[in-house]
């Protein structure tokens, strides 16, 4: 508070009385200046004092007071300032006003210092230095100790009250003065935000500890977000770093992303680049003096924010993400220099960030090398940071392209953006993640008497079908013969039956199996090899001796062209379908078991055939005594043989070919795409092909950057030095590594021998000869020679 008034006469004495309470053991409470002449009641170490300041000179100690008051408690203080004598004096402390700690001291010289009596300007500064107010400079220059804080209470000036009193809010007079005294922990308030960490620090005073990525005096303001990528520019930021070499060298940074691939950052200096962090697969890939890897263990393309830690500590290097372990490596030491450059998000040169798996598409946040930060674009609140080079496409911000524009859902389905990425809400009968699969069979699209089974891109309708004898057959049923063509690994072909015996051809596991049960025996037999391969099968089961009540079968697969299979046991004819029995084709029954997806050709027991077609639908009806007779009229099977579309739409990426195979699809894809759909880029790189080189996939094939000393297509071939040498006028060429030297004749000199050999002058010393090299001539002083310009030296 600050308060001026007018002195009639200048030696007259201020009366100043006041209560306070703090906890701070430093502090100025009260100064008051007339002309030149300052008088302060300041808190030196919990003590009160007075002071005195006259002129340019230094503050004087006039006066302590020697009990503890920055104990939080509220004191009473008495003082009378200027005039001949000034004191201070302890009326109450800590409730108690019986004490009197005054003592009298009279300012040496104090009247000559005062100004001569007339209208001078008295001012009173209460709870901090004149200089506070803008005032006068020369206050600050005193080394006062700084403004009080604490409470203050009944603060009379001449018997006028002062404090508290009402003010109007525009006044210039106090500032920072609240109404009340409340030692109430501000960190009761939780005045932390984004979840800092609160600490006390006494008198209405606290501290933030802000998580990352958080900064402020309230943890109020975030680090701006830099978006790399966006709409798939190439982009990519460069810093220089300009402090002093360091044994420790900490990465960190947030980062957010679903590419699997990427480069994050590369620390660089004028010859190598020593660290680099990339993606690969969706981890976190750390590269040391182009040599020490280390792979994260968790992925980080998921979409959220990751906290990625690199610390390199002398020989070792430890991978963090998110606060978690991924795993240490031994390195050689390294050390970032002034000067050292750090890209993120990519490099100048494509070529070299495709090395990486391009350039870096998503957000980083907080980056930050040991304590100091690397901001794209700066906060408010004042951080050290290194300095921004140049800023390559990056905007603010962690803004999501928008996958929905071009929608890439099918069958109707709504495309809903998210970051980086969309989801599609199907109809009812889709799925998929775009909607592309139809479920075809909700829409029951086959007869009553068929069954839906959903197919890749469709659906298939099976019909079962059911056959009886007619009851006139005769003869003994010793064999089964059918043909077939499916994909299916399990399905049952055919199936009859007459109380307990029946009579099973099903795959199982791909394989083909007969199962008989005859009165009492049961028998089975199985192909040697598996048999769903999509093409057509033919296979023929008899009793190995038609002429014997019971004996072991025979599975005959494909004619001879497989060996075939013979059962363990042996089991009777099949003579129990004579009359009787329901035979089904394509199934177990009408409603069980795995019904056939797949063609049938010719299916005959005992050489009689099932045939395909009702009486009904013949011209003229079948003549022939025995027959096996088709009972489901309401079933009509499918004529011809095709699988499902699988090459409809085209499942093969990047322009690759379908074949289709019957319910499986090929694709034969461009020569820089690879897998199942041509969904990979071929890795040409692969198999380092560059022997003394770097490799650099190419569409189509790649290309090796050769190491200083090889060359050729794949780096292979070691080149000579001396071929194009400029040694000249008959020099010698010597190769070294990676470079060459010239030896030259006795007459010339020079990096290429290109030069004359200066003269050679012998001289007579008064002890020995000597010689003066390169044109130097003989000195009348001994052992020395005069230079020709351009050389030094003795000789």
């Amino acid at each position: 508070m600050y308060i001026e008034t007018q002195l009639l006469d200048p030696e007259a004495p201020l009366h100043v009385t006041f209560s306070f309470k703090t906890d701070r053991e430093v502090g100025t409470l009260l100064q008051r200046r007339v002309d030149d002449l300052l008088l302060s009641i300041e808190l030196l170490n919990g003590h009160l004092c007075l002071c005195s300041l006259r002129g340019q000179g230094s503050s004087t100690l006039v006066q302590e007071l020697p009990e503890y008051l920055s104990n939080n408690k509220w004191h009473t203080v008495e003082a009378s300032l200027g005039g001949v004598v000034s004191l201070i004096r302890l009326l109450c402390a800590e409730g108690s006003c019986t004490g009197d700690s005054g003592a009298e001291v009279q300012l040496l010289e104090q009247a000559s210092a005062l100004p001569v009596p007339g209208t001078v300007r008295q001012s009173l500064f209460i709870g901090a230095v004149g200089g506070s107010w803008g005032l006068d400079r020369a206050v600050d220059e005193a080394g006062y100790p700084p403004a009080f804080l604490g409470c203050f209470r009944d603060v009379f000036v001449d018997s006028h009250l002062v404090l508290p009193v009402i003010v109007p809010e525009d006044s210039d007079i106090q500032a920072n003065i609240t109404v009340g005294c409340s030692d109430k922990d501000k960190c009761d308030n939780s005045p932390c935000q984004n979840r800092g960490r609160c600490v006390s620090k006494g008198w209405r005073s606290y501290m933030c500890e802000c998580h990352r990525p958080y900064e402020g005096n309230n943890c109020a303001e975030e680090y701006i977000t830099a978006r790399f990528g966006n709409k798939d520019l190439e982009s990519y930021a460069v810093f220089s770093l300009d402090d002093d070499a360091s044994d420790t060298l900490t990465i960190s940074m947030f980062i957010r992303t679903r590419q699997s691939s990427g480069l994050l950052l590369i620390l660089a200096n004028g010859t190598s680049q020593y660290l680099r962090l990339w993606l690969e697969e969706g981890r976190v890939k750390v590269q040391v003096n182009n040599f020490e890897t280390l792979v994260g263990r968790a992925t980080v393309s998921d979409g959220h924010f990751h906290l990625v830690t690199v610390k390199l500590e002398g020989t070792a290097a430890t991978l963090f993400q998110s606060a978690q372990d991924q795993g240490s490596m031994p390195i050689r030491h390294i050390r970032a220099h002034p000067g050292d450059l750090v890209f993120i998000g990519g490099l100048p040169d494509s070529r070299a960030s495709a090395s990486f798996g391009g350039y870096f598409k998503g957000c980083v946040q907080d980056l930050r090398i040991n304590s100091k930060r690397l901001q794209f674009y700066p906060i408010a609140t004042p951080v050290e940071s290194y300095n921004l080079e140049q800023l390559i496409n990056v905007e603010q911000r962690c803004s999501s392209d928008n996958a929905c524009a071009v929608n890439p859902c099918l069958n109707g389905g709504v495309c809903y953006s998210m970051w980086d990425d969309f989801i599609c809400n199907c109809p009812p009968n889709t799925a998929g993640q775009r909607c592309e699969e139809v479920k075809w069979c909700e829409l029951s699209p086959c007869p009553t008497s068929s069954l839906c089974q959903p197919r890749s891109q469709g659906f298939e309708c099976n019909s079962i079908l059911q056959y009886r004898s007619n009851g006139k057959i005769r003869r003994n049923l010793t064999s089964v013969f059918l043909s077939f063509r499916t994909r299916q690994s399990t399905a049952t072909l055919l199936h009859a039956q007459r109380d307990t015996d029946y009579l099973t051809v099903s795959l199982q596991d791909s394989h083909l199996v007969m199962e008989i049960q005859a009165r009492d025996d049961k028998l089975t037999v199985q192909s040697q090899g598996p048999i769903s391969d999509g093409e057509w099968h033919t296979v023929e089961f008899s009793m190995e001796n038609k002429t014997l009540t019971t004996s072991r079968w025979i599975m005959a697969v494909d004619g001879s062209q497989k060996e075939p299979s013979i059962s363990k046991t042996a089991a009777g004819d099949l003579n129990f379908l004579r009359e009787g029995a329901d035979i089904f084709l394509g199934g177990l029954s009408l409603d069980a078991g795995v019904k056939l997806s797949g063609c049938l050709g010719t299916v005959e027991i005992g050489g009689l055939l099932l045939p395909f077609h009702l009486d009904i639908e013949l011209n003229l009806p079948r003549p022939q005594e025995e027959q096996f007779a088709r009972i489901n009229s309401n079933s009509a099977p499918q004529y011809g043989c095709w699988g499902t579309s699988v090459c409809a739409p085209n499942p093969c990426q990047n322009q690759g070919v379908c074949e289709d195979l019957f319910d499986l699809h090929h694709c034969t894809c461009p020569s820089e795409w690879t897998g199942p759909l041509c969904q990979d880029s071929a890795d040409s790189c692969a198999s380092s092909p560059c022997i003394y080189g770097n490799c650099t996939n190419l569409p189509g094939g790649f290309k090796c950057v050769c190491e200083l000393g090889y060359s050729g297509e794949q780096c292979e071939e070691e080149v000579d030095m001396c071929e194009n040498s400029n040694c000249s006028n008959g020099a010698t060429c010597l190769k070294g590594f990676q470079t060459y030297t010239c030896l030259c004749p006795q007459n010339l000199t020079g990096q290429y021998c290109e030069l004359p050999l200066l003269p050679v002058s012998t001289c007579m010393g008064t002890r020995w000869k000597y010689s003066c090299f390169n044109g130097g001539n003989c000195s009348e002083a001994d052992n020395t020679c005069y230079c020709l310009p351009g050389f030094t030296g003795q000789w």
